[in-house]
């Protein structure tokens, strides 16, 4: 599957192909993960659409080490990101979790964010520091970048969700994803949102990216920060697994 890139700045106005292209005729052998090349990828990709969660889930986490292992983005990692926000919409994803009463969309919306935040700003502006050239064109992590908006635009429909969990964590994928220049005319709507999830939730690392993007959107927010500084622990990345760890 190939995906052309935008300048520096500009939208990238490509639609969202279907899941099963992206699954079909993504050179799946060619691409890099954490262990390897992405062969393995269509039969996990696959495992998503089960109507058994503890399969998806169990899936996600596994695709986790392979695209996002230690925080990082592959080659891999766009396609897949593609795939998961193409199957928001299809029925395995208002699958329930068990003990939780959790739609499966809200957990393939927490790894969209975990993976954003992985090529968040926050995140490239240090890497920057060490590895001069790290956001260059043609590389992984600007080619991810890219999609921003294409991705944006899967996500938002669930910004008004009918489930609490589904919408926090569009509004976190969202936030995270309009930091694309491309998407700042969205940012004035999602402070609504940021400012609910800082008013109102009870999950600190959430709290604290809706902080972060409402200052940096020139909003008021309280002062000083009531967070502690730390890396954003939760997602498919962080060693506690936190909303992919399965609950059976």
């Amino acid at each position: 599957m190939n995906h052309s890139r935008s300048n520096a700045g500009a939208p990238h106005e490509a639609d969202l192909p279907p899941y099963q292209v992206v699954l079909e005729e993504t050179g799946w052998s060619s691409l890099q993960t954490a262990f390897g090349n992405g062969e393995d990828l269509p039969e996990l990709l696959a495992r998503l659409l089960e109507p058994d969660p503890k399969v998806q889930v169990t899936a996600l986490s596994e695709l986790g080490e392979l695209v996002g292992h230690q925080n990082t983005i592959y080659e891999a990692t766009a396609p897949v990101a593609v795939f998961v926000a193409g199957i928001l919409t299809h029925p395995a994803a208002m699958t329930l979790r068990p003990y939780r009463n959790v739609p499966i969309r809200a957990t393939l919306l927490n790894w969209l964010a975990a993976t954003a935040y992985d090529a968040s700003d926050d995140i490239v502006g240090r890497t920057e520091q060490y590895f001069p050239g790290f956001l260059t064109h043609g590389t992984v992590v600007t080619a991810f970048r890219d999609l921003r908006t294409m991705l944006y635009r899967a996500v938002a429909p669930f910004l008004q969700d009918s489930h609490e969990d589904v919408r926090e964590a569009a509004v976190l994928a969202s936030i995270i994803l309009a930091e694309h220049p491309g998407l700042a005319e969205h940012r004035d709507h999602l402070a609504v949102h940021a400012r609910h999830i800082l008013d109102t939730s009870s999950d600190d690392p959430n709290r604290r990216v809706a902080w972060k993007a409402l200052k940096a959107w020139g909003h008021d927010v309280p002062a000083p920060e009531p967070f502690r500084e730390k890396p954003w622990g939760w997602g498919p990345h962080s060693d506690g697994r936190g909303d992919l760890e399965s609950p059976f």
